[in-house]
C-alpha cells in the first residue's frame, strides 16, 4: 500500500505547498526563539503520545516482554507489532478513550498556538509548527523505545477521527517536514530584525521600566 487510505489523506501533501506559496505574500511574524520553545514542547509532547501507544499495546497483550528491560521488549516486539493489530484488538473502552485523546491533542495544540500568537494567519503556522514536530519525533520515540517502526514503509494508523487513516510512516513525517520548511522559511525576517533592534533600544531608552516588567 503505497498510498494514504482514505484517498483525500493523499491530498495533505499539498497542504505545505499552498501555505508557503501564500505566506510568501504574508509573511509571517514569528520569532526564532518562539519556533525553538514550540518545537522543545511538541518534542515533550510527542514521548508523552508515544508513552500512550506502547500502554495502549501492553494493555491489548500486544508489548511482549514489557514486564522486563526496554532492552528485551526491543528484542521480542521486532516484526510482530503492527498498529492496525492494536486497533483491531482495541476494546470499545479504549477505542472511546483513544477517540477522546485524539480530540484533546488537537485542542491542546491549538491553545498553545492562540496563547502564543496574536495574528490568525501566525497561529495556524505555530499550530501546524508544533503538530509537524511532535508528528516527527513521535515516531523517533517510539523507534528509541520498542524499535517500532521498523522502516518508512511500516504501515502506521494516524488518526481514528473521523475515521482510521492508514498510510506508510514516510508519508506523515515527509508532510511534517514540508511543513516546517514552509513556516520556518516564510518568516519576515527584515521585519522580526528591525523588531529586536527597536526592542533594544527601548530597553537602553527606558533601563527604569524595563526593570519594573522584569519583576
Amino acid at each position: 500500500m503505497f498510498f494514504a487510505i482514505p484517498w483525500w489523506i493523499n491530498l495533505l501533501i499539498l497542504v505545505p505547498f499552498l501555505l508557503f506559496a501564500y505566506w510568501q505574500k504574508n509573511k509571517l511574524s514569528i520569532t526564532t526563539r518562539t519556533l525553538i520553545y514550540t518545537a522543545i514542547f511538541g518534542i515533550s509532547f510527542a514521548f508523552v503520545e508515544s508513552a500512550c501507544v506502547i500502554y495502549l499495546r501492553a494493555s491489548t497483550g500486544l508489548l511482549p516482554g514489557y514486564m522486563q528491560s526496554l532492552a528485551e521488549i526491543q528484542k521480542q516486539s521486532i516484526g510482530i507489532y503492527s498498529q492496525e493489530i492494536l486497533r483491531e484488538n482495541l476494546p470499545t473502552s479504549l477505542f472511546t478513550i483513544e477517540f477522546i485523546r485524539e480530540m484533546t491533542t488537537i485542542v491542546m495544540l491549538i491553545s498553545l498556538s492562540t496563547v502564543t500568537m496574536k495574528k490568525i494567519k501566525e497561529r495556524i503556522a505555530i499550530f501546524l509548527w508544533t503538530f509537524a514536530v511532535w508528528d516527527i519525533f513521535y515516531y523517533i520515540h517510539l523507534y528509541w523505545t520498542v524499535r517500532w517502526p521498523q522502516s518508512l514503509l511500516t504501515k502506521d494508523v494516524l488518526f481514528v477521527v473521523p475515521e482510521p487513516w492508514i498510510s506508510q510512516v514516510w508519508f506523515p513525517i515527509l508532510v511534517s517536514t514540508l511543513t516546517l520548511l514552509a513556516v520556518f522559511f516564510s518568516r519576515d525576517s527584515k521585519h522580526l530584525s528591525l523588531k529586536k533592534k527597536q526592542n533594544v533600544r527601548n530597553e537602553y531608552a527606558n533601563p527604569n521600566h524595563t526593570r519594573e516588567n522584569r519583576y
